[in-house]
């Protein structure tokens, strides 16, 4: 009895041990992660962004009653920050995440919103609608790349799930209501999306030379080279012109 208690003792020893060591293990790598920062403008003036005809629905039409709709193709905040472009590592070869979390595309007041949004490889989002109308999200890959669907979600309808497998820019459409039009933006690796003022920050980035490339509706693309330090911050910034 008292060998099979000292057995025990040290099986328990060598499993408190491990999990220590796994756990520090865990710590260790997220201590020496880095992240790439920066700040995207536009240079010029911001181009005009046409009003948005809902009169197709009266229901949209009424959500906009004090504030009309406007295309989003070109979004220009404080100090000319740039929203909406997605930044991301450049043939990123690195290890894949393995926590992600589950991003969610609304149809709200009848537009897409987020107006972009970025996805990993094989990450799994969340489609929803929050109007009281039907809508018909209708993604549009190359069937070479990704597989692409057309599903309809009618008032209240669960969240559809869905990921893509290969990286792409796919435009988003609405068939029941043509002016809704978004994109997802599928890389591979760690990304970010600049907010209102232009911002962004790409979390959980191993120390390296990487390329950053930041992509802006509707294909417009720059990449700047950055080395990012154990625990250290790197820095990127972009300026797209104005008109092109």
């Amino acid at each position: 009895m008292k060998r099979d208690y000292n057995s025990a003792a040290v099986l328990s020893a060598v499993v408190l041990i491990c999990c220590g060591a796994l756990i520090l293990g865990q710590r260790v790598n997220a201590a020496g992660e880095g992240k790439i920062t920066g700040n995207v403008k536009l240079d010029g003036p911001a181009p005009h962004m046409k009003g948005i005809d809902m009169s197709k629905d009266p229901w949209c039409v009424k959500q906009h009653a004090n504030s009309p709709a406007h295309l989003e193709t070109t979004v220009v905040g404080q100090n000319d920050g740039l929203e909406n472009v997605v930044l991301y590592i450049d043939g990123w070869n690195g290890p894949a995440d393995v926590e992600k979390s589950v991003p969610v595309y609304d149809q709200k007041n009848c537009m897409y919103t987020p107006h972009v949004l970025a996805l990993d490889t094989n990450q799994t989002f969340k489609v929803i609608t929050s109007d009281q109308t039907a809508h018909n999200i209708h993604p549009l890959p190359n069937p070479m790349i990704n597989v692409g669907w057309n599903q309809s979600q009618p008032p209240s309808a669960p969240p559809i799930e869905k990921s893509w497998k290969n990286p792409e820019v796919i435009p988003v459409q609405c068939n029941i209501h043509p002016w809704m039009h978004g994109w997802f933006v599928v890389v591979k690796g760690p990304y970010a999306t600049t907010d209102d003022s232009g911002n962004y920050t790409i979390e959980n980035v191993p120390p390296g030379s990487y390329t950053v490339k930041a992509w802006h509706e509707p294909d417009e693309t720059q990449t700047a080279k950055v080395t990012v330090t154990a625990g250290g911050s790197a820095t990127a910034n972009f300026t797209f012109k104005a008109g092109k």
